[in-house]
Order: C-alpha cells, then structure tokens, then sequence
C-alpha cells in the first residue's frame, strides 16, 4: 500500500489486514474508479485521527472540569438529580 504524506510525498509500507477487508476496500475502489485503494485507506485514517483528536479534546475538557464544584454545590447539584429521578416513571 502507499500512503501519501500530503500530497507531495509518497512511502510504501506494510499493513496486515483481513481478506474481507481488503476485498471491499478493492470494490469500493472500483465503485469510485480507482486502481487501488490507497486513497479510501487515507481519507479513513484522516477520520480516524479526526475524531481520536476530538475524542482527546472532550476527555481533556471534562478532566478540566473535575473539582471546579465547592463542597455546597455539589451537593444541591446531587440532590437535585435525586429529586428529578424520584419523579422519573
């Protein structure tokens, strides 16, 4: 498989994966018109590390938000949500 850095470079490497994976990846090339599916494996890593970032971003944001209630509000905020899940049916 090559795996294009931008658009500039390119590097072959090895990657091992599934004979059903690689039979769709194959058919889906062909769908789109494409020798091979170097492309499609790019725009999927290009998603994944999309949303490995985002995922990242969220964690980090409610980690931020850990301690940020006193001692008083999280408790009024705990009774709160008792009160509404006692009015839950």
């Amino acid at each position: 498989m090559h795996v294009h850095a931008g658009e500039t470079a390119a590097m072959r490497t090895t990657v091992e994966i599934h004979d059903e994976h690689r039979g769709k990846l194959l058919e889906l090339a062909a769908q789109r018109g494409e020798k091979g599916f170097s492309r499609i494996v790019n725009e999927a890593l290009e998603q994944f590390f999309a949303a490995a970032t985002e995922r990242r971003q969220k964690l980090d944001a409610a980690i931020a938000a850990l301690g940020s209630f006193d001692e008083e509000e999280a408790d009024a905020l705990e009774a709160s949500v008792g009160r509404l899940r006692a009015s839950w049916r």
